[in-house]
């Protein structure tokens, strides 16, 4: 299997598009996580069928969000989508969370291209009120039988508070691999060299 965080980008977040990795599909009460150092999927638990997720869950590579793992993706979707698979997704918004303690925030996201919606979805007003209540009362409750009160969604904010989420997580994500901030800096200065080259042949 391919390593996500070797192969694929965060994507143009600035833009509202990223690339998410699906670890969890809607309704399913496997607790499915992207294991980093073997680049493989793990079943670290099994969750009460009460507490299936509302949606399906993912990540996106090349992040590292406040509790040291991938920046999480709540992707919303008509039907499940399948572990593994990768996507690109436009940015509605951001659930704040809490999770024992730790910043543990979930970027919501639609697929880019919905042709099933006509792209209906563009921001989290769009969506319908019941789904974001569903998804707030599962998180705020999914650990209840084990550790109850450990988790809490603190609001639900918009794509401007999304973008600056996503921002610092990519940010940490370079920290911890100085050699691909290297490697994205050089890029960037051949493309300044290249469009600064085609601009002068115009002229």
């Amino acid at each position: 299997m391919a390593d996500f965080n070797k192969v694929l980008t965060p994507g143009d977040y600035e833009k509202g598009e990223l690339n998410v990795v699906i670890e969890i599909p809607t309704g399913s009460n496997h607790k499915i996580e992207w294991d980093r150092e073997h680049a493989c999927f793990m079943l670290d638990r099994v969750e009460p069928m009460a507490f299936a997720k509302p949606c399906n869950y993912g990540f996106i590579p090349q992040t590292l969000d406040e509790d040291g793992d991938e920046l999480d993706v709540l992707m919303i979707t008509d039907q499940p989508l399948t572990t593994g698979i990768w996507m690109k997704a436009k940015i509605l918004g951001v659930m704040k969370f809490v999770d024992g303690g730790e910043v543990d925030d979930k970027i919501i996201c639609v697929p880019e291209d919905d042709r099933n919606n006509g792209d209906a979805y563009n921001t989290l007003e769009d969506l319908p009120a019941q789904t974001l209540k569903q998804i707030e009362y599962h998180f705020n409750h999914y650990k209840d039988l084990k550790k109850p009160g450990t988790t809490e969604v603190k609001a639900f904010e918009d794509i401007k508070s999304a973008k600056k989420v996503i921002k610092a997580s990519i940010e940490r994500y370079l920290d911890a691999h100085p050699e691909l901030r290297l490697k994205k800096g050089a890029e960037s200065a051949v493309k300044n060299v290249v469009e600064s080259a085609k601009k002068a042949l115009k002229n």
